[in-house]
């Protein structure tokens, strides 16, 4: 309370003269950046063809373009969202930044779960393609020993593991060059493969099913497009942009490309048999034994390399999500090289038990994998669509149309009732794994009833027990005392009455400190805001508010000099959607909250 006081007196003059020593991190670079989030979606083309041909056949290349105007469509999406707010967390900071936050706990709980299923898919299915070279070894062994080696490179530090992610990324271009080369090389004259193929295409109300099918099955080949978001603070500034146009860029011409080839060397009976390992069997036919076996262990690569992205992403988003207090701050802890190892090694922890439960069958893994990324796709253009309604004001650097957010969410959506069509099992699946991890989420958020139930039960029940009581009602205490700071430009009452509904809706704190910063003494309205405070008082009973009026501009040094003065972190001040007129962007502010 004394240095509230002291605040109340005080001036920015001060800010000035402090020595702010600014935490550099090497960041990402567009090529280090692509090399992490490239790799999953990189990937697709190993299996993805053979996918589109099972359900849409000879319609194949048909359909994974139609997928490459989805994603186009989600690249505007991706690009307005993240570069307005370019903070960890992807969907969840979105919507934590839009709605309240545990809708977008729920939506992260969908993240974290595609996150878990693209790192056991991604190793085992690297592992089998290499077990088909070597059969000596255990698969599920081997997917462990791979899930390990990624998490040490994980903990070991960004930097240095994106660099092999690069090198796993680079030779894979390399060797989906050579294919392709190889590929029209070898294509017959006459194309009586293709024409052969041609033959099976369905008619009328069959035609148009396998289409639908088909499409929805290849939105597989877009999972780990919005990977990117999750670690955009890891990336130099106008890296993220560079990443997305990478992903799709390679997307765009090596599954099309690879489908088209596929349906000229082998007949459709053939391309649906080898559905697990089309591309070996055609490197096969294209350049023999040495090309498959080149093949094989660059899809073992690239699809190890995919784990990392699980890792990178994951790691950003947990992190976010524990400052947000809706996950343990257990897993905030960081080792000497500022890596979160305990979040690591937990999804490391995590990966390796369901693999070990399941015994390397991943058929529910496969079904949680696909809905959730859609899911979580679709939820991010729900995002955007809140963000452009409920911050209107917020600076952005692009803006996605409407009708390019309303179509690219209905060709997502489309494909989740796509894909539950395909298998009503993927749903069941994937409600199987989102249940639990809702409901660790739930207990974060309703933490403060619980100990209340607690204490009520300690209080019939241990009536002797007085130490205990007193830890529980000391953490009570704890939580609704930690204090948030809220920056009003005025007292404007409706605004104001906004800020603390979403405090009292949404935080475990009951403490706000109230700042109001002014340059001139006529731009001062302190009176207006004690005014709308006295009011308030009647509507928020429970919440404690201390205002503080100064003299100062707001920017990034206000906002780090008041969370040193009050001891409040950067993520627990909350501010109104900077206007265009500002020259810093809410990255600069270190990852403070818009909520009005």
């Amino acid at each position: 309370m004394n240095e509230l006081l002291a605040a109340e007196h005080g001036s920015t003059e001060a800010v000035g003269n402090m020595s702010i020593k600014a935490h550099s991190r090497a960041k990402l670079n567009q090529w280090l950046a692509t090399g992490i989030c490239g790799n999953d979606i990189a990937s697709s083309c190993l299996y993805v063809s053979a996918i589109a041909a099972v359900f849409a056949g000879v319609l194949a290349p048909l359909v994974l373009l139609m997928v490459i105007g989805v994603l186009y469509l989600y690249k505007k999406v991706y690009t307005e969202v993240v570069e307005a707010l370019p903070l960890n967390g992807g969907t969840y900071n979105c919507l934590l930044n839009s709605t309240s936050k545990f809708s977008a706990a729920v939506a992260a709980c969908m993240t974290i779960l595609s996150y878990i299923a693209t790192a056991v898919i991604s190793a085992k299915t690297g592992t089998e393609y290499l077990h088909s070279l070597y059969p000596s070894f255990d698969v599920v062994i081997a997917t462990i020993i791979v899930l390990a080696v990624f998490a040490l490179l994980a903990i070991i530090g960004i930097t240095e593991s994106a660099i092999v992610a690069l090198t796993i990324f680079v030779f894979h271009m390399g060797t989906l060059a050579v294919f392709a080369i190889l590929g029209i090389a070898s294509l017959p004259p006459d194309f009586h493969i293709f024409k052969a193929n041609l033959g099976t295409l369905p008619e009328g109300g069959a035609l148009v099913t396998a289409v639908a099918l088909g499409f929805s099955a290849a939105l597989l080949g877009i999972s780990g497009f919005e990977s990117s978001a999750n670690f955009v603070e890891e990336q130099k500034e106008g890296v993220f942009r560079k990443t997305l146009r990478n992903m799709l860029v390679a997307v765009a011409i090596f599954n099309p490309l690879t489908s088209i080839l596929s349906l000229n060397l082998l007949p459709l009976e053939q391309i649906v048999s080898h559905k697990d390992y089309l591309l070996s069997e055609m490197a096969l036919l294209m350049g023999g034994k040495t090309f498959k076996m080149i093949v094989v262990l660059d899809a073992g690569a690239v699809l190890s390399g995919a784990v990392l992205t699980s890792f990178v992403g994951v790691t950003g988003l947990v992190r976010r999500m524990a400052l947000d207090q809706c996950l343990p701050q257990f897993l905030l802890k960081k080792n000497r090289r500022g890596t979160s190892h305990r979040i690591i090694i937990s999804f490391f922890i995590l990966c390796s038990s369901i693999l070990i439960v399941t015994k390397g069958s991943l058929l529910s893994l496969a079904g949680v994998y696909t809905i959730s990324f859609l899911g979580v796709m679709t939820l991010f253009g729900l995002g955007n669509i809140l963000l452009k309604i409920r911050r209107k004001e917020l600076k952005r650097t692009y803006r996605a149309g409407w009708a390019t957010i309303v179509i690219a969410i209905g060709a997502t959506s489309f494909g989740i009732v796509g894909n539950v069509i395909i298998d009503r099992w993927n749903l069941l699946y994937f409600l199987h794994y989102l249940i639990p991890t809702v409901l660790l989420v739930v207990i974060m958020y309703l933490r403060i009833p619980l100990l209340r139930g607690v204490l009520e039960i300690l209080n019939n029940l241990m009536t002797r027990a007085l130490l205990w009581r007193t830890k529980v009602v000391d953490k009570i205490t704890e939580i609704t005392n930690q204090r948030v700071i809220v920056f009003t430009r005025g007292g404007n009452l409706a605004r104001l009455h906004d800020a603390f509904k979403y405090i009292r809706n949404n935080e475990s704190s009951r403490s706000i400190i109230l700042i109001h910063l002014y340059q001139k003494p006529e731009e001062n309205e302190e009176e207006s805001i004690k005014k709308a405070l006295a009011k308030l008082k009647k509507t928020f009973p429970s919440l404690e508010v201390n205002f503080i009026s100064m003299n100062g501009k707001f920017g990034p040094e206000i906002i780090r000099h008041v969370s040193e003065k009050f001891g409040v972190p950067i993520n627990n001040i909350f501010i109104g959607a900077p206007e265009e007129k500002h020259p810093f962007s809410i990255q600069d502010l270190g990852g403070v909250r818009v909520i009005f």
